[in-house]
């Protein structure tokens, strides 16, 4: 992140946060300050690009029979659907999702399997990222207290970028088959113990 803001309500509070931010010389460069013009000029036509991809790919993920939930509000069956609509022009670009199979290794192999979705931690970004919460944002969090919050095991985060929305589906796709193809498949560790193999 280049920059931000602080908005308040209060204009006392307002003046304080002020005071601090010209005393202590929190002030963008030139350059930070240039490259975020340049980036409102397009703000709108990509944020219409995130939610057009996000609407896409989350209508494709509800459909497949390895998902179990997806988690975005531009679908009917999000429960705050109708507020999201009601608020706002378009639903974002950030779509999560579990699998049916709630498992960790499952979860790891998909996030480490895509080619266009790159593994990282960031939102909002043109080109589009793959992360897994339980090993990733949400690591420190013991399981239980994690699973409680409604962050599984399974549950892999997409902040979708720009790219063609046909080539990220197929991307998403043929991970999927991947994973089927060796979900099935039992191995021997050097303990003897069988487990499952996705790699």
């Amino acid at each position: 992140m280049i920059a931000g803001i602080v908005v308040v309500k209060n204009a006392e509070l307002g003046a304080r946060i002020k005071f601090f931010q010209n005393a202590c010389g929190a002030v963008l460069a030139p350059l930070d300050s240039w490259l975020i013009i340049r980036g409102i000029e397009t703000l709108f036509l990509r944020i219409k690009q995130h939610s057009k991809n996000a609407q896409a790919i989350a209508e494709y993920l509800e459909n497949h029979p390895a998902v179990d939930k997806v988690f975005y509000p531009g679908l009917k069956s999000h429960p705050n659907h109708a507020v999201a609509k009601r608020q706002q022009k378009g639903f974002g670009g950030v779509v999560s999702f579990s699998l049916k199979q709630d498992e960790l290794k499952l979860a790891e192999a998909f996030v480490s399997n895509t080619n266009i979705f790159k593994l990282a931690e960031s939102l909002g970004g043109v080109k589009s990222l793959i992360s897994h919460p339980a090993n990733m944002t949400h690591k420190s969090i013991p399981a239980e207290k994690r699973r409680a919050a409604g962050v599984s095991d399974s549950l892999i985060r997409l902040s979708v970028g720009i790219e063609e929305v046909e080539d990220l589906i197929d991307d998403l796709e043929k991970t999927f088959e991947k994973l089927n193809k060796y979900s099935s498949v039992e191995v021997c560790d050097a303990t003897g113990v069988e487990e499952k193999s996705y790699c």
